[in-house]
């Protein structure tokens, strides 16, 4: 009895051991310099997560531009920090208000995908901010409006409408001349080829970057940067989604909820976490990680290439 009770306790220790090492690997916090501002001044709010990337990876938290009557004006660019084998992502961004009164940030809710096991979730905690309105001065006395003053004009106000509608008729008139003297039938328009389909084209846009070598020569940000700029424009041509403008956490939310799509975010996912990792992130992917972009987009493209279905044609019948 009491070596299987000694063997509990062993087991329970073991486990608490490895939580509070998660604990101390994987964490998120969120801080802002005030905690109260005038309308349309700014604050800065500092967002940081950290993790250790042997054992797991971070998506970063979608940060919307707008938030319970808060604005974002300026994202400054993730910095990291490494200590050990723990790397400490930050981010500095400039929040204002417009609407004077209690206003909350809200948690932000970071992703860890460990190399083994269920996904975890970091959230940072949210916090109030004040806005405050415009102090007015009641003790000075009111000042009314002006009346509009008017200004005396002549011929020489409008002397640039005048030269300029004298050089668009002379512009008008030489075209006419030039047509009248000039009149040749058109060529004959060059019959085009097979159009280009979507997936055709972005396996050789693929092709085409893989044999320019970018990260080979120590030029990994131009490589994901084009890798991943192929891929948004296979899904604008392919799936008629807008998502040029979109950062990768927004994109993937659209995955997600495409029927087509959403079963391929896994492959996605991976292609834009190193392609963040090497445009943003001081700690760069690995050759593999490299290689196995370029894969998972090929992969995705040619598992998402549309299927033709050709219909038999029924043998004639006899009469």
């Amino acid at each position: 009895m009491r070596a299987r009770l000694y063997t509990y306790r062993v087991l329970l220790l073991l486990l608490l051991a490895g939580y509070t090492s998660f604990a101390q690997e994987e964490k998120a916090g969120a801080r802002i310099d005030v905690a109260q501002i005038t309308v349309g001044d700014q604050a800065r709010l500092f967002v940081e997560a950290q993790h250790n990337p042997a054992t797991s990876k971070l998506q970063w938290a979608t940060i919307p531009d707008t938030f319970n009557g808060l604005e974002i004006v300026e994202k400054g660019k993730i910095d990291t920090i490494k200590n050990g084998n723990i790397v400490t992502y930050k981010q500095r961004l400039l929040i204002t208000g417009f609407d004077s009164g209690m206003h909350v940030v809200p948690r932000f809710i970071f992703t860890v995908l460990p190399n083994s096991g269920t996904p975890q979730t970091l959230q940072t905690d949210s916090f109030p901010i004040l806005v405050q309105p415009v102090a007015v001065d009641t003790t000075k006395p009111f000042k009314g409006i002006k009346d509009i003053v008017g200004v005396e004009s002549s011929w020489k106000d409008y002397i640039g409408y005048i030269i300029g509608g004298i050089l668009l008729a002379v512009l008008i008139a030489v075209v006419i001349v030039y047509l009248r003297k000039r009149k040749q039938p058109a060529p004959a328009p060059i019959p085009e080829g097979p159009k280009e389909t979507p997936n055709e084209k972005a396996i050789r846009l693929l092709n085409e970057l893989e044999q320019q070598k970018l990260w080979e020569n120590n030029n990994p940000k131009e490589y994901h940067t084009q890798l991943v700029d192929i891929l948004r424009i296979y899904m604008e041509e392919r799936f008629g989604v807008n998502v040029m403008e979109l950062t990768s956490d927004e994109i993937l939310q659209k995955v997600a909820l495409h029927r087509e799509m959403t079963t391929h975010r896994m492959l996605l996912t991976n292609i834009f976490y190193i392609a963040d990792l090497a445009k943003f992130a001081k700690a760069q992917p690995t050759p593999q990680e490299h290689m196995a972009a370029m894969d998972y987009a090929k992969q995705f493209i040619m598992a998402t290439k549309p299927v033709v279905v050709v219909e038999p044609q029924n043998p004639p019948t006899a009469s």
